[in-house]
């Protein structure tokens, strides 16, 4: 699955009001493995910059006096985002946004909704963890995810932390025995008598979005196996949930 994390800054709230789109950050991830083909782009709004807004991400009408306009970099941005799913944090401001710059520059109305599908980490967010905070921010705090750099908004880095952070909100998982937190083994051994029972549904682990290993990950997940099994004397859970050898994680 081709998936782009997305975000921009903005000259205000509201495009209605005549508010335009400043900078474009998005990061393609394939198969939830983030890649190095990236899109971003700062926008001369040809408008002047909200002070409220620039308090936020830091950009003035100065920065952006010799940066191309939105009509400039359409063809470019529909070219990388077609076809994909994008993830964006409360969805409706950007796609607010893009559809209603799309739409200026004589493109139609709903271009994203045409050409991709989206995915709302806000909504997410609010159904997995109601009656709490979900900004991006708590996001972080909930999740593990350092977002020490953000001092100040930016769109290629909040759409750096929110892809981190989509890949905890939907399990952790980055490669096999990935660079997740969620999958790296502590440091040290658990006494025996520290291990607890782990019941496991085969019919669950079904049920699971499933990513195809590949056969380097499948080598080093059998290396892990047998080492779990001689530490366990051969007792290791995975081997005890049906269809384990399959090569889907």
């Amino acid at each position: 699955m081709r998936q782009i994390i997305l975000d921009t800054e903005t000259t205000g709230l509201e495009p209605g009001q005549g508010h335009k789109i400043i900078e474009i950050g998005a990061i393609e991830m394939l198969n939830r493995r983030m890649t190095d083909n990236r899109f971003h782009r700062y926008i001369n709004p040809q408008r002047e910059i909200e002070e409220a807004a620039t308090e936020i991400h830091g950009i003035t009408n100065q920065d952006l006096a010799d940066q191309p306009v939105f009509e400039d970099i359409a063809a470019e941005l529909l070219e990388f985002i077609t076809g994909a799913e994008l993830i964006i944090h409360n969805a409706p401001f950007d796609l607010g946004f893009l559809n209603h710059e799309f739409k200026v520059c004589g493109r139609g109305d709903g271009v994203i909704e045409q050409h991709c599908q989206v995915l709302d980490t806000l909504v997410m967010a609010r159904h997995k963890h109601p009656g709490q905070k979900n900004s991006l921010d708590a996001l972080c705090k909930r999740y593990g995810v350092d977002n020490t750099q953000r001092t100040l908004h930016g769109a290629l880095l909040d759409a750096e932390i929110l892809a981190d952070v989509y890949l905890q909100m939907t399990g952790g998982q980055t490669t096999l025995l990935g660079e997740s937190e969620a999958l790296i083994m502590p440091s040290g051994t658990m006494p025996s008598s520290q291990h607890k029972e782990v019941k496991i549904d085969p019919q669950d682990v079904k049920k699971l979005n499933a990513t195809q290993a590949t056969a380097e990950e499948l080598e080093q997940h059998d290396k892990w196996l047998a080492l779990l099994r001689k530490e366990s004397k051969g007792d290791v859970v995975w081997d005890k949930v049906a269809g384990s050898g399959s090569g889907m994680v």
